[in-house]
């Protein structure tokens, strides 16, 4: 609502003048309904001052702060914080009628200079009774010979916004008028208060339409990337070349019924492979199982995945169906699979080879016809060379393996799933974030050692914490995960943290032959550790009782106290 005028609007002039200000209000609200762009309504409204009131070569004064003609970082600035004491802006003439464009381009104005100088710093209305009396107007955007010989007057008068802060003055409204006429100054100026506070309320409804329209582009494009990304080959989003090799590998094996291992880092997106391996093949409409191996007690492994008979153990009051035999005829995926026990790896390997599993606690075997998908973020390899997984099932398993890309090696692919998972987050929690174009740019130069995983759960983090509806990218930068956090957890200072003692794996030696090593060499290994046979053996990678076993094949028993 327009602020109230010191005064109300009384005329002491013939009634035609009342007349006129009310058909040039009418008309003026009539522009406004039909249009809010400023330099429609604000040309007009200078137009109808000058051919209804006689208001000469009106102009609205903005300050630079205001932006361009589009008036773009109005709705961005915060009102009403400029410092007490701080330099007035600089200004220049925005919109005007009965002005050529050299002159409207000479009407720049510093900070508090001339008339409208002061009117934009002090934000209080002057009235220059006489403009060849006053030796502060400068008489800069219109020569004075170009005026009438009459005595000129300038009236000008502030543009304010509205804000939680206070009033800010973002404006000057002003305009020529012949002083010696039959109408009222008072009757003139009342008017042009109004015409002002009009003015300010435009300038601000037009930024708020300004920047919600930039929003709801902003998102427009968000959803058409979203929708363009929705198709995406079994739910997998990208387009990267490291992602496509191994879609394109995935398609190539999927009719077969061949073991498939998934290798990647952590959160590279396993699971939606394994579902993708299962849905491009003909086992597509039957069971997929999926078994997160280091989830499971070792001591329920058996019965988790081959089942149990009724009475196997105190409380299996009824037999059950374990994974294996709800996934037949389809597809399991076993998940984490380097975290298995070495116990439960042969029973695996040999369910794999038979194609058959003996529930625990039964004495038939029921075949089933599975196939494997495993993944790992582990290197089974060198797993293998540390004894903590059998190499015939590491072979089993390794018919077929593909790796993932991490989501460093695909950063095209980035701006695809943030805008996925922000729809998907903002759907699920009645939210309506988005991220600006630098948001997205800066997502982009991130690391991500988590991969997609952690991608979504700075996406999830940020759509439930943020207060913006357009993220900008310096707000994104306190959402994202610093490097300390993703290393190692902050402690405080002076503490120090105590490492627990790692348990060597139990390593599973070859078989060697008994003159595997010559005499010299078994002498040699005693000779350089003080004839400890102990140290001398896992010098050679015997056992101490392979070691001792050689001494005396060869004779050499009495050489324990070298």
């Amino acid at each position: 609502m327009p602020a109230p005028l010191p005064f109300p609007i009384k005329s002491a002039a013939a009634p035609q003048w009342r007349a006129q200000e009310l058909l040039l209000m009418s008309e003026v609200m009539r522009l406004v309904g039909k249009s809010l762009a400023p330099e429609i309504v604000m040309r007009e409204m200078l137009h109808l001052m000058s051919e209804l009131l006689g208001l000469n070569r009106g102009r609205i004064v903005l300050a630079d702060f205001v932006g361009d003609i589009a008036l773009e970082g109005l709705a961005d600035r915060k009102p009403g914080t400029r410092p007490a004491g701080a330099p007035a802006p600089s200004s220049a003439i925005r919109y005007a009628y009965g002005l050529t464009k050299t002159e409207m381009a000479r009407g720049r104005y510093g900070p508090g200079e001339g008339i409208t100088g002061r009117v934009l710093a002090t934000a209080q209305p002057i009235i220059v009774q006489d403009i060849d009396a006053e030796p502060q107007f400068l008489v800069r955007a219109v020569a004075r010979a170009q005026l009438p010989p009459d005595i000129v007057a300038f009236i000008a008068l502030p543009i304010e916004l509205n804000t939680p802060a206070g009033r800010e003055v973002i404006g000057v409204l002003a305009c020529h008028r012949i002083r010696s006429r039959d109408r009222q100054l008072a009757d003139d100026v009342a008017v042009l208060k109004i015409l002002a506070t009009l003015a300010g309320q435009l300038l601000q409804l037009q930024a708020l339409v300004a920047e919600k329209t930039r929003v709801l582009q902003a998102k427009n494009q968000l959803l058409t990337r979203a929708l363009e990304t929705a198709a995406a080959r079994y739910g997998i989003i990208g387009t990267s070349p490291a992602l496509l090799q191994a879609l394109g590998e995935l398609e190539r094996v999927s009719e077969a019924t061949a073991s498939v291992l998934l290798l990647g880092e952590s959160g590279t997106g396993k699971e939606l492979f394994a579902r993708a391996v299962h849905l491009s093949s003909q086992r597509r409409d039957q069971p997929f199982i999926k078994v997160n191996c280091a989830a499971i007690p070792d001591t329920l492994f058996e019965s988790e995945l081959f089942g149990y008979e009724r009475g196997a153990f105190t409380g299996a009051q009824t037999a059950r169906a374990g994974w294996f035999e709800q996934a037949d005829r389809g597809t399991i995926f076993l998940d984490e699979i380097g975290e298995m026990p070495l116990a439960m790896q042969t029973k695996l390997l040999r369910t794999l080879q038979e194609g058959t599993i003996v529930r625990l606690g039964g004495k038939r075997e029921v075949r089933v016809a599975v196939r494997v998908v495993a993944a790992t973020n582990r290197d089974l390899a060198q797993d293998v060379l540390a004894g903590t997984f059998r190499r015939d099932l590491f072979y089993r398993l390794n018919v077929i393996p593909i790796r993932l890309p991490s989501l460093r090696e695909r950063p095209q692919d980035i701006r695809a799933l943030a805008i996925h998972f922000l729809s998907r987050v903002n759907q699920a929690n009645q939210r309506n974030v988005s991220l600006s174009a630098a948001a997205l740019a800066s997502l982009e130069q991130h690391p991500w050692p988590g991969n997609i995983r952690e991608l979504g759960n700075v996406i999830e983090r940020l759509v439930l914490l943020t207060d913006s509806a357009m993220v900008s990218a310096e707000e994104l930068q306190r959402f994202l995960p610093h490097e300390q956090d993703s290393n190692t957890p902050d402690r405080p200072a002076g503490v120090t943290t105590v490492q627990k003692p790692v348990t060597p794996a139990p390593v599973v030696r070859d078989y060697q032959a008994a003159q595997s090593h010559p005499a010299a060499q078994l002498q040699q290994a005693l000779h350089d550790h003080g004839g400890n046979q102990s140290r001398a053996a896992q010098a050679l990678g015997l056992t101490v009782r392979q070691f001792s076993y050689r001494l005396r094949k060869l004779g050499l028993h009495n050489v324990d106290n070298v």
